[in-house]
């Protein structure tokens, strides 16, 4: 079955039906019905909308580990309940967002989870619109205007008290042959070691989101995340329409509570710069032995018992019935 959907037609089929379709037609008729509530009542709103996209982001995901045979593995450290938090990750692919969900399926709530993206994907019919509505960050790249726009997330995160958990990439793009050229010049013109396996971080965003969050009582922790494929590698969307899914993603977290981190922007920065070094010299070990070496609590699974033990235990029931 997994080799028979590994083609151009099970790709297309993955992105326009599974993904596309299935977005477009949810943001109109499931999401769409409850737009008023944002002017009657925003916290059940936003509640509301996060739960919904949380239920929606498992049916892609079943797809791509039981029908396209994405194995997915997880080491490291879980999230706390309730964790509010700002994750960090390597930008090996453009589609690191997508099978990010996997990961934070087993160790977090889907429905805390905000994703920083570039401004233009808001527009994107259906996938933008159900984004937009589930209150996703997007940025233009350009200070002078995410400076802004993240304070309003800031804000409007701290009015709901919402336990956010925002996913952002600070190397700003992602690791593509080009990308890596342009960082090692980078790094040779500033004196900074040359990295092959991540890019240098932009370290502005990151510093901002985590001062103001902090200083709103909005942030518990800082999640690093290192993502690594062993074997084949979609780049880019057009990989995925021609049929070249992952066959393994790999994913090691590192929670660092709030309290561990520097208390001003230049220490922030240098621990930022830090990991990064760090992550440079755990990813070369991966793609030695094609695994997290020295590495704990290592779990791997199917995304469709997964959801079946969250439910046994009671996770979608009673008071809890949020948290999927």
């Amino acid at each position: 079955m997994v080799e028979f959907v590994r083609n151009p037609v099970g790709g297309v089929f993955f992105v326009v039906v599974i993904f596309w379709m299935s977005s477009l037609l949810g943001s109109i008729f499931i999401m769409g019905p409850f737009l008023p509530l944002l002017f009657i009542y925003t916290p059940l709103y936003r509640k509301l909308n996060d739960y919904l996209l949380a239920c929606w982001i498992c049916f892609p995901l079943a797809f791509l580990e039981k029908v396209y045979g994405i194995k997915i593995v997880v080491s490291g450290d879980a999230f706390k309940h309730g964790d509010k938090s700002v994750i960090i990750m390597n930008h090996r692919t453009r589609l690191d967002w997508l099978f990010f969900w996997s990961c934070l399926i087993r160790r977090s709530q889907l429905h805390y989870e905000k994703i920083m993206l570039k401004n233009e994907l808001k527009h994107a019919p259906g996938g933008g619109w159900a984004m937009q509505v589930a209150a996703f960050i997007f940025v233009h790249r350009r200070w002078e205007l995410d400076k802004a726009i993240l304070s309003d997330v800031v804000d409007y995160f701290s009015a709901l008290r919402h336990p956010t958990q925002i996913l952002m990439f600070p190397e700003g793009t992602d690791l593509s042959e080009r990308n890596r050229e342009r960082n090692a010049v980078y790094a040779k013109k500033n004196g900074l070691p040359v990295y092959d396996y991540v890019l240098h971080p932009r370290t502005t965003g990151f510093t901002f989101l985590v001062e103001s969050l902090r200083k709103n009582n909005m942030l518990d922790a800082v999640h690093d995340v290192s993502v690594a494929y062993p074997q084949n590698l979609p780049q880019r969307e057009i990989d995925i329409l021609k049929g070249d899914f992952p066959r393994e993603i790999h994913f090691h977290i590192k929670r660092h509570p709030i309290a561990t981190l520097p208390i001003d922007e230049e220490g922030l920065q240098k621990w930022c710069n830090e990991q990064w070094s760090e992550k440079e010299e755990v990813l070369k070990e991966f793609y030695k032995n094609k695994r997290f070496v020295n590495v704990e609590n290592v779990e791997t699974g199917h995304i469709i018992t997964d959801c079946l033990h969250r439910w046994e235990g009671g996770v979608l029931r009673g008071d809890s019935w949020w948290h999927i």
